[in-house]
């Protein structure tokens, strides 16, 4: 075997190391080559590991990574790590499983590494964790994928490839931090490390202005209107007041600049109340008070209990003689959960007895990767190395622990907690980017009405050019109180036609609604908060109210066409309970429905358990009578003793923290004769208390944790064990794995983990080997088949030889600050191998309340829903069924593939058979949404209120879609999202009801949701609760996150949170639909409200010899879209709704309007204009024909249209509100009010040349019927069109409204009888 065979090896099986085999080899080849780690080893190579994981993931591209980063070294060999010495930069070196020494040089040691691991990084590793299952592929592929796709879909290429180098980059420092312990002063001497001052504040007083406004400006429409603004400065152009003319645009950058302010103020506020905080320091040999803002890297700081951790610290000792620290990270990671740290023990010693400590601390540069932390102390000549567990962030609180003391390493904007206070990406609305289409065409009208108005100038000048110097406006001098006056300037016709087109444009500015933005704001602010209140979205169990985290999406819920779902915490409660064992190829069935079960437990082991300790847990578990009898009688035999370690292993290799209750643990010792002690575990993951607590109830109860050591209550003996060192779950190993060194001078390594990560890593050396597997196997596939979660545990004894040689490379591997994690991988290879199966362990998760009632409605609203889950494909399955995703009746088609051609084959053997073409998909689904789009009104017109119910019963989603249900695995996937396989995937995932992936990886469900992003229009909804979500989530049209178990990554990612699934119903079905309804009559009714007052201007400057002049004064102009009709839009945009909630939910095919986009698109709004261009006439011409034989002056004129418009455009509004309450009648009635009460004031000033118009016409009957005639010619084609289309061509949201009236008519006819009978 050469010592250059690669690290991963597709021939060679997974075999532990054999000692004689080593020995003999170690004869042959005496001699020595410099090991990479630094110490001496004989040439010579062990075929294992890193993970053998066929069925779970491709591991050949990080074979061929491994093998062709690391690279070589020959040279010197350098004690004690990679790093000799502070100013050393190591190269990237070999580290291969196979040169390993077995002679390492005999050292006298502690251990060096803490129980919590250097490589904590478990599921919440976000988006940083590489997934090898699924990112080596997509990253293969991103250029060429980039050269064909479409933007957006490459801008999530490049999302997923950024995420995957995220966690490379960070990792590689050649510069590590030095940090000098109590020596500040040489520690930032010569580096430029950031202060512990903070600033999440944008603003200060002096680039307040301008940085404000630059940040404002970058809205295209704001530049609009400031260019409108400023050609109205320039005296050929001055067609308004130059101080009116600023008015809409100050008024609306005003309003945005207070709110930004105050905003910034509060963020000022907040900044000096933390800056200012004081915080105990060590200075001159004492601690001393110090304000947060002047502390240093390097110094010395000690944290009381309760207190929050000031800046970035790695602990030094605390008040516990492990050094022991609990912390609790909500502030940062949102999780309640309690948290354990460490100080080292070598300096917890010092502290303890009161010594000065000095010494460097070598740590990676600032990231913002919470979850890790990768360091080296060098402390009086010795190395030792610093991981997540030796660590206190800034923000946490110190709990349980009387104090700690800890030296600073990142302060300021340099802690993970400030370079992780950065925004979730911002999303644009849908209906917003249709806005801005609609927005185009009204800058063409608004082109084309000046051009029309520039080139009549243009014309009428030139027929008129021989009496301009007579004609009124353009004679040469104008004559004040018979005087000559000023010169009038006249530039000639090509210039004054110019200078009208220019005019125009100011004149009709509002055809562009700059106040719509405004509007928006207010409305789905509103929105928010009725959305917020709803009780109906209350999760008492949690406290949580729904949260709205954006404001600029509202409407998009009422748009969802694909639903992308965690199952673990999302679906499922995540409360594991512990339910079945396989031991030694033995079922046992915990099934807490056994009758009498106790009693037997009593009645066969009381004898046994007399003396012993018991423990009172918070969770009460039943054990299985059987396995109790065969843990506490007095049997010999494999059985028995693969059922102890089996125990051992649920107890010893995790990470909870036994917490016992208060008073219990004083008398710790002396209560072991007898009597109860109340134990709790906090863990990170549920999975872990659940196994734990199962041990307990058997016996095995893990009562005490230090950094050392663990001791458990094994069938009432006190069984102190050593960690020697902990390989944490990873996504790439998918197992845990524990050393252990036993009273009696054991070692033992005991693993738990995935089965087809655990499979591939037993011993096969006997032939009872492969009947307990076989066993076991078809136990975990009855657990997976009822949807049970399971694990698999092993263990093997490890000899001497290979507990050394596992020592210095762990040693090694976990001092180096570059590639730990992958070296750690390789460390836990060496001893994860020849295991003994011991047995499996099977945990429910049990549904939320309501998922099956509201994935169904989801379904018969037309939303298609796709779990996403990293569980095994029979327990997703399982679930599946369980929740009404899945039904009995559907055809499955299974995705398993193990290469590209096998997946190739599988997809297209499935398209054959359910005769799904590939040419054009996208093509005959857009065909089929037309197609829904024009007959469900022929539906609807057959339908009758009475039945409609019915209607809405056994509906297919689409045309001979059948009922398919996909199910594919995360391996498939890795070959699948190809270019070349992605449209073979697409096309098959969109022709079924139904898609399940399983054991996917993170960065696949975000490229599973830009799949459907990429290839389609639809919406997209991502809903999860944990980190592994977090890119799925921010990938989504919307994000939804769940406030669950698992912390909350996922919530401070989102879009929305909320408390359960069963939420999203309501989030969807009701909220959605209400607000996209109001915001789409939003949008286009300001179209239209602005435009009809345009138009009116426009008719007008069209008889006047096309000169820009205006009727209506300067200030009228600017109050009609500001102040007389914005309130009633707000009011309605907020309050309005069409129909109940309550019919909403019982008939979610209401829901699809959104998906036909029935409350706005391009046929609506072309409606619209040509309703506002009749109402635009009618108001012109109707003053003109009742004045027409009068001596009405402009001004009166121009007062009268002012009043008619406002009075059109209400009335317009109150014909189509559909819920009136009190504040709607204010808004609406209110409004005509105010505008009146406006134009007396403004009526009121001799100055103005409107003085007193308003007097005079009101005394005028003409002046009414004016009003009248036009409020009522104006609407009449309106009403008429809505009558008729009502009555002939009625929608469902209309025949849904005529029953919700007929039901209340009824109810309220019978409430009637019953008190006429009464």
């Amino acid at each position: 075997m050469s010592s250059d065979k690669p690290l991963l090896s597709e021939s060679e099986p997974l075999s532990a190391p054999n000692p004689q085999h080593h020995h003999h080899h170690h004869r042959r080849h005496s001699s020595l080559r410099i090991n990479p780690l630094g110490c001496l080893c004989h040439t010579e190579a062990n075929s294992s590991s890193v993970a053998d994981e066929t069925q779970d993931c491709n591991l050949d591209g990080l074979e061929d990574e491994l093998e062709n980063n690391f690279a070589p070294v020959v040279g010197k060999a350098v004690p004690g790590n990679l790093l000799g010495a502070p100013g050393f930069r190591p190269a990237r070196k070999e580290f291969r499983s196979g040169e390993l020494h077995k002679r390492c040089p005999a050292r006298e040691r502690k251990r060096l590494v803490s129980w919590g691991g250097v490589m904590d990084l478990r599921q919440n590793m976000k988006a940083l964790e590489v997934e090898v299952s699924g990112a080596l592929c997509l990253a293969a592929s991103s250029q060429v994928q980039d050269l064909n796709k479409p933007e957006a879909s490459r801008r999530s290429q490049r999302f997923l490839q950024i995420s995957m180098q995220l966690e490379d980059n960070m990792a590689h420092h050649d510069n590590p931090r030095l940090i000098h312990i109590n020596d500040p002063k040489k520690t930032n001497d010569k580096s430029d490390f950031s202060g512990n001052e903070i600033r999440t504040s944008k603003y200060t007083l002096l680039n307040f202005l301008p940085k404000n406004l630059f940040i404002q400006f970058h809205r295209v429409a704001y530049l609009y209107f400031l260019a409108i603004a400023a050609l109205n400065q320039l005296p050929p152009l001055a067609v308004f007041g130059r101080t009116v003319s600023l008015f809409p645009l100050l008024f609306v950058l005003t309003v945005t600049a207070v709110k930004d302010g105050y905003e910034d103020w509060r963020r000022h506020r907040s900044d000096r109340n933390e800056n200012n905080r004081e915080a105990l320091v060590l200075q001159s040999d004492e601690f001393r008070p110090k304000r947060w803002k002047k502390i240093q890297a390097g110094e010395v700081v000690k944290i009381c209990s309760d207190e929050t951790i000031p800046c970035d610290m790695v602990l030094l000792g605390t008040s516990d003689p492990s050094g022991i620290a609990y912390i609790q990270t909500m502030n940062l990671d949102g999780e309640s959960n309690l948290k354990t740290r460490y100080a080292r023990q070598e300096t917890n010693k010092l502290i303890v007895e009161g010594m000065t400590i000095s010494g460097i601390i070598m740590c990676e540069q600032p990231n913002r990767n919470i979850y890790e932390f990768m360091a080296n102390m060098e402390l009086k000549g010795q190395r030792l190395p610093l991981s997540q567990s030796n660590i206190v962030l800034r923000g946490c609180q110190l709990k349980n622990t009387e104090w700690a003391i800890g030296v600073v390493v990142y302060a300021g904007q340099d802690t993970k907690a400030m370079l992780n206070s950065a925004m979730s990406p911002s999303k644009r609305s849908r209906l917003e980017t249709y806005m801005n289409r609609e927005t185009l065409w009204l800058s063409v009208f608004l082109l084309i009405m000046c051009l029309v108005v520039a080139l009549g100038m243009g014309l009428w000048l030139k027929r008129h050019e021989s009496q301009l110097d007579t004609l009124p406006y353009y004679r040469k001098i104008y004559f004040q109180e018979g005087k000559a006056g000023k010169k009038y300037k006249y530039y000639g016709i090509p210039m004054e036609t110019f200078f009208s087109f220019l005019s125009s444009i100011i004149v009709f500015q509002i055809m562009i609604p700059i106040s719509l933005y405004i509007t928006m704001e207010l409305v789905r602010l509103g929105q928010s908060y009725f959305m917020i209140g709803d009780q109906h979205m209350y999760d008492s169990c949690s406290n949580s109210r729904f949260q709205c985290r954006s404001l600029n999406i509202n409407e998009d819920l009422g748009q969802i066409r694909y639903v992308f779902s965690d199952k673990t915490g999302t679906l499922t409660e995540n409360k594991m309970e512990f339910r079945k064992a396989s031991i030694w190829g033995k079922n046992y069935d915990n099934n807490p429905l056994m009758a009498g079960s106790s009693q037997e437990i009593d009645a066969g082991v009381d004898e046994a358990m007399v003396g012993r300790k018991k423990w009172k847990l918070k969770s009460e578990i039943i054990p299985d009578p059987e396995l109790m009898k065969l843990l506490y009688k007095d049997l010999y035999g494999e059985e028995r003793i693969a059922a102890h370690e089996f125990f051992l292993t649920l107890a010893a290799c995790n990470t909870v923290i036994p917490i016992l209750a208060e008073g219990s643990s004083g008398g710790l010792e002396s209560s072991l004769g007898g009597g109860h002690v109340s134990i709790d575990y906090q863990g990170e993951s549920p999975d872990e208390q659940a196994l734990v607590a199962a041990a307990s109830a058997y016996g095995y109860t893990l009562f005490e944790r230090t950094s050392g050591h663990i001791v458990i209550d094994a069938n009432g003996e006190k069984l102190r064990l050593e960690v020697l060192g902990l390989h944490e779950f990873d996504s790439v190993r998918k197992r845990m794995s524990v050393v252990i060194r036993f009273p009696n001078n054991t070692v033992k390594v005991l693993v738990k983990g995935a089965d087809t990560s655990m499979f591939n890593i037993l011993k096969k050396d006997h032939p009872s080997d492969d009947r307990i597997r076989h066993a076991t196997q078809g136990h975990l596939n009855e657990y997976s088949s009822e949807g049970l979660r399971t694990l698999v545990v092993a263990s093997r004894d490890l000899t001497g030889e290979e507990l050394a040689e596992w020592q210095c490379m762990y040693e090694d591997a976990s001092t180096s600050l570059t590639e730990r994690s992958a070296k750690l991988r390789q460390t836990a290879a060496l001893i994860e191998c020849n295991l003994t199966l011991l047995g499996a362990t099977a945990i429910e998760d049990k549904l939320q309340e309501g998922v099956p009632e509201a994935i169904e409605s989801l379904r018969q609203a037309g939303i298609k829903v796709w779990v996403l889950t990293g569980d095994k494909q029979e327990t997703a399955i399982s679930i599946g069924l369980s929740c009404r995703l899945l039904t009995a009746d559907m055809q499955q088609i299974i995705i398993n593939g193990n290469s590209e051609n096998e997946c190739r084959k599988l997809l297209c053997d499935a398209k054959a058979k359910y005769c799904v073409n590939s040419a054009s998909r996208y093509d005959q689904i857009t065909k089929w949404k037309k197609d829904t789009e024009l007959d469900y009104l022929e539906i609807a017109s057959r339908t009758k209120s009475s039945n409609l119910a019915q209607q809405y019963v056994g509906e297919e989603d689409g045309p001979n879609f059948g009922r398919l249900a996909l199910i594919i695995d995360g391996n498939s996937l890795v070959y699948i999202l190809e270019k070349d396989l992605e449209s073979e995937l697409f096309d098959l995932a969109t022709s079924c009801r139904v898609v399940l992936c399983c054991r996917v990886a993170p960065l696949q469900k975000a490229g599973i949701v830009d799949l459907i992003k990429g290839r389609t229009d639809d919406m997209t909804l991502a809903i999860g609760d944990g980190a592994n979500d977090v890119s799925m989530i921010q990938m989504a049209d919307v994000g939804v996150g769940i406030c669950g178990q698992e912390g909350r990554q996922a919530v401070m990612a989102s879009d929305f949170a909320m408390g359960q699934f069963r939420f999203l119903k309501r989030l969807l079905l009701v909220h959605g639909h209400w607000n996209y309804q109001r915001i789409g009559y939003l949008v286009l009714y300001n179209f239209y409200r602005n435009a009809v007052f345009v138009l009116m201007l426009f008719w007008y400057i069209l008889c006047t010899a096309f000169s820009t002049t205006s009727a209506l004064t300067d200030w009228s102009s600017v109050f009609y879209s500001v102040i007389y009709t914005s309130i009633p839009t707000i009011v309605v945009g907020i309050l309005d709704k069409d129909l109940s909630h309550k019919t909403l939910l019982k008939y979610p095919k209401l829901y699809a309007a959104g998906h036909r986009q029935e409350s706005y698109n391009m046929s609506l709004f072309w409606i619209t204009m040509l309703d506002t261009l009749w109402q635009s006439l009618v108001l012109f011409y109707v003053p003109l024909f009742t004045y027409r034989e009068s001596n009405i002056d402009i001004w009166s004129m121009g007062s009268l249209w002012t009043i008619a418009v406002v009075v059109l455009v209400n009335v317009h509004l109150a014909m189509d509100i559909q819920r009136w309450v009190f504040v709607t009648h204010i808004a609406v009635w209110g409004s005509i009010v105010v505008t009146y009460g406006c134009m007396v004031v403004l009526d009121s000033f001799p100055i103005l040349p409107n003085y007193g118009t308003i007097y005079h016409l009101v005394k005028s009957p003409a002046y009414w019927l004016s009003i009248l005639l036009i409020t009522v010619i104006g609407l009449l084609p309106r009403f008429i069109f809505k009558v008729f289309h009502q009555i002939f061509w009625p929608s469902d949201i209309q025949i849904a409204r005529e029953a919700e009236i007929l039901r209340k008519g009824r109810r309220l006819l019978g409430s009637k009888a019953d008190q006429v009978s009464s």
